[in-house]
């Protein structure tokens, strides 16, 4: 254990976003998804028994979220539904980073589902959760920790 860390981050995870750079991009995803396939020269985690709003939490405790881009989380879009609609799941993590101030729902995108393989699969990695609910899938693109710069 490690004063400041939050306790589900495992060494393998904490290693793997350390490692990885500014515009990188991480998969949070649900019990279902197809990691294994889609990760084929990317690592990929498991982290069973815990759930997507639980490894958002842990997971963004460390990591930056990139302040360059309009939309730095992404999220699987609910199949058949409306364009803008997000699951109770979906809405609870996105009201969750707004009330951690690490992104506002309108950074939050809702993503076609083969669209967001596309993207997992140029992910940095790839972690697996115990999450049940289908389409509880997000994706993080990283920022950076840094001093102001000087005039």
């Amino acid at each position: 254990m490690l004063k400041h860390i939050h306790p589900l981050l495992t060494p393998e995870l904490l290693k793997v976003l350390a490692e990885m750079g500014h515009g990188d991009e991480i998969v949070l995803a649900d019990a279902n998804f197809t990691a294994h396939t889609l990760a084929t020269r990317r690592p990929v985690l498991h982290w069973p028994g815990v759930s997507m709003e639980e490894a958002c939490e842990a997971v963004l405790s460390v990591l930056p979220l990139d302040e360059a881009v309009a939309q730095p989380v992404a999220c699987m879009q609910v199949g058949g539904s409306a364009p803008g609609y997000l699951s109770a799941l979906q809405r609870r993590v996105v009201q969750a980073l707004a009330d951690r101030g690490d992104a506002r729902p309108a950074q939050c995108q809702a993503t076609e589902r083969f669209a967001f393989y596309d993207r997992a699969r140029q992910a940095f990695a790839i972690v697996q959760t115990g999450e049940l609910q289908p389409y509880a899938n997000f994706l993080f693109k990283k920022g950076v920790i840094a001093q102001p710069l000087e005039p």
